[in-house]
This record gives C-alpha cells, sequence and structure tokens, in this order.
C-alpha cells in the first residue's frame, strides 16, 4: 500500500473524530514530545507506525446528574471507569508503536487510589495519563484527574492513581507481548520505578494467596453486624463491557465495585457516603463476555469516620454445563459518612462476631493504622 503523508493537525483531527464515535462523551487531547522539524509530517503506512511516542493523554468529561448520587456528589466508580479509560488508551497505544503483533493493554493492578476531594455535578473532570515505567512485559501508568468548575475557573487535585497494564495479542489474548522501552530523565527515576514494581509483583502474589470464599449473611442479621451490610450485585457482561479481546474493561469492573461497596457503606450508617480511597485492586483472572460477575461487598473494619469494606468479584460462563465459579478481582475500598454541610462524620461502630469476621477486623485494623502513619508522615515531609 502506498504512503499517505498527512500534517499533523489534519493526523489530530482525523483522531479524535475516531475517538469521538468511540467515546463520544470524551474529548482526546495527544501531548507529544518535542518534534523535530523532520517529523512535521507524519507517514500513515498500512501498518500505522508513527515516528513518535505520546508522552501522555488527557480525558475530559463533564459531570452530569446520572454520575452522582441524590447529595450531587459524584460517584467515586465513575472517576475510577475514566481513569482507567485514560490508562488503557495511553499503554495500548504505547505498546504498539513497535511490536508487529497488534495488542491490547489488559489491566492486572491498581495501586491505592486516593480521593483528595469530591466532583460535583456540573463539574469538568481532566483525567491525565503518563506512562512512568517499563518492564519487559508490563508498565506503570500513573493517572492524575483535576476538576475544573467552568464558571470560575477554579481547578483542583481530586484523584490520583497508579495503574499496572500488560499487553496481549490480538491474535492470542494469552499471548502477552514486549513493551517497547520508555526515556528516563535520570537513572534515579529508572531505578525508583523498577523498585515500585518488584514491590506490586509481590503483593499481587500475596493477595492471591489469601483469597477467601463468601458466606452468605443470615436471614435475619441484626443491625450494625457485618451481615446486616453486606450486598451482592449479579451482572452479565454484554459487548458493551468489553475489550477488543471481549474480555470486561477493567474501569467497568472497578464501578460496579464501588456501587456495591457504597450501598454496603449507606446501609451500615444510614446517611450521605462518598469513597474515600480504594486500596490495591487486584486482577486474578479475566472475565469473558457471557460471564455472570457476582460483586460482594462486605465490611472489614469501622474507625470512628471511616469504613472498610472488602469487594470481592466471582465469575462464572452462562454457557459453560459445569458452571464453575472463580475469583476475579479482589480490594478495598474506604468510605466515609458526611452529614448535611458535608463533612465527615462519625460512624456506627461494627459488630464482630467469630474467628473470621474478628481476624478481618484486626487485618483491617492494621492497615487503617499503616494508612494513618503513612498519610501523617507525609504531611510532615511537606512542611
Amino acid at each position: 500500500m502506498k504512503a499517505k503523508w498527512l500534517s499533523l493537525p489534519l493526523f489530530i483531527k482525523h483522531a479524535n473524530r475516531i475517538f469521538s464515535t468511540v467515546l463520544p462523551t470524551y474529548r482526546v487531547s495527544l501531548h507529544l514530545s518535542p518534534l523535530r522539524k523532520e517529523d512535521i509530517f507524519i507517514n500513515m503506512t498500512s501498518e500505522m507506525k508513527a515516528p513518535y511516542i505520546a508522552s501522555s493523554l488527557q480525558l475530559c468529561r463533564i459531570m452530569r446528574p446520572d454520575d452522582a448520587n441524590i447529595a450531587g456528589n459524584v460517584h467515586g466508580g465513575n472517576i475510577l471507569k475514566m481513569i482507567e479509560e485514560a490508562g488503557c488508551i495511553v499503554s495500548t497505544r504505547h505498546c504498539n508503536t513497535q511490536n508487529e503483533d497488534r495488542c491490547m493493554a489488559a489491566l492486572v493492578r491498581v495501586e491505592k487510589t486516593e480521593f483528595l476531594y469530591p466532583l460535583f455535578i456540573g463539574e469538568v473532570a481532566h483525567a491525565t495519563a503518563e506512562i512512568t515505567f517499563t518492564s519487559q512485559h508490563s508498565l506503570e501508568v500513573q493517572v492524575k484527574v483535576m476538576a475544573e468548575n467552568i464558571l470560575t475557573g477554579a481547578k483542583k487535585l481530586v484523584n490520583r492513581a497508579v495503574l499496572w497494564y500488560v499487553p496481549c495479542s490480538l491474535q492470542n489474548v494469552d499471548k502477552v507481548m514486549e513493551v517497547p522501552p520508555i526515556k528516563y530523565d535520570s537513572g534515579e527515576q529508572e531505578e525508583e520505578g523498577r523498585k515500585r514494581y518488584e514491590a506490586q509483583k509481590t503483593e499481587r502474589l500475596k493477595t492471591k494467596e489469601r483469597i477467601e470464599e463468601v458466606v452468605p449473611p443470615p436471614s435475619k442479621p441484626e443491625k450494625h453486624t457485618v451481615g446486616f451490610s453486606q450486598s451482592s450485585l449479579i451482572h452479565l457482561v454484554g459487548p458493551s463491557d468489553c475489550t477488543l479481546h471481549d474480555y470486561v474493561h477493567g474501569g467497568v469492573t472497578m464501578k460496579l465495585m464501588d456501587e456495591v461497596a457504597g450501598i454496603v457503606a449507606a446501609r451500615h450508617c444510614n446517611t450521605n457516603i462518598v469513597t474515600a480511597s480504594v486500596d490495591a485492586i487486584n486482577f486474578h483472572r479475566k472475565i469473558q463476555k457471557g460471564c455472570i460477575v457476582t460483586v460482594t461487598g462486605r465490611l472489614t473494619f469501622v474507625s470512628n469516620k471511616s469504613m472498610e469494606i472488602e469487594v470481592l468479584v466471582d465469575a462464572c460462563s452462562l454457557v459453560d454445563a459445569e458452571k464453575v465459579s472463580y475469583r476475579a478481582v479482589s480490594a478495598f475500598f474506604t468510605f466515609i459518612s458526611l452529614d448535611r454541610f458535608g463533612k465527615a462524620q462519625p460512624v456506627p461502630p461494627l459488630k464482630v462476631s467469630g474467628e473470621e469476621e474478628q481476624r478481618r477486623y484486626d487485618e483491617g485494623q492494621t492497615r487503617y493504622l499503616h494508612n494513618k502513619a503513612k498519610r501523617l508522615a507525609e504531611k510532615e515531609g511537606k512542611q
């Protein structure tokens, strides 16, 4: 096929037209590394190879009423979905710059995600994703979400997250492709990234070892017990939930998880609740189109003003004769209760019974104290 030459502005115009068809509510901005004079034109061959790699990507979306709860706070799951979409696009684009075999980036882990401030209806969310580390078969993407008040022009950082992806071949989803390396500003930056890579790899292995079964709650549970607020959501995976591989988008799964966690928190305290943070989300196995997913949330620990909720995602093929269920995803969500002025308020204590609930409570308390100490250390370091 004969090569076609497009000017850079025309190329970006075509790219935005394509993305507006796939993601009509988003605006895609390409932030390119500095171009040389000879790079002003992009050689659009049949193999679609470009002589540059975009350093970051930004998705922008206005928050609408159906994105929020009755108090006007945007659901954390909608933000998680947007974060994952930004990470998936920048990862997939990067991994297809050198590989001959086309591939799609699959989400395997999300590090602790912080919800610094709430988003409200009418604000514009800007999710900026940047690749910060690459190993041979995986890459780290850091995403920041800014909220913009389009009436006053005020902006603030509301979320930040770290995601890990692996590129899977479009021809064979079980084949993990090699990741093109990125250039680092310094050797220290690369070394810090490698430490983060080794740490998340170790944590993922630990999580696989402690996968537990979900115990159904008693028929008439006592108020403020684990069984009283435990909730489940059943969802049939359809085409709109899936990637080009016909496997579920990580962002779709995270949105369902946040919804269930929110129901658990609301049932426990019976007030307006918002997502405060999400501990590491581990994607153990893929979920294919046509599967039935059961998302279950249960309280594990309650402090004075926060609730930790374990969310487990199990999947089962709808057409499989054996109907074997497997654990696909797991994570811990932290919610806080808000008063009518939007301030955090005390939540009812959790009534724990049995060895398993006590063990999960103690583990949750350890995580709570660890995260609290970490936040205090970071705050003192900034002063």
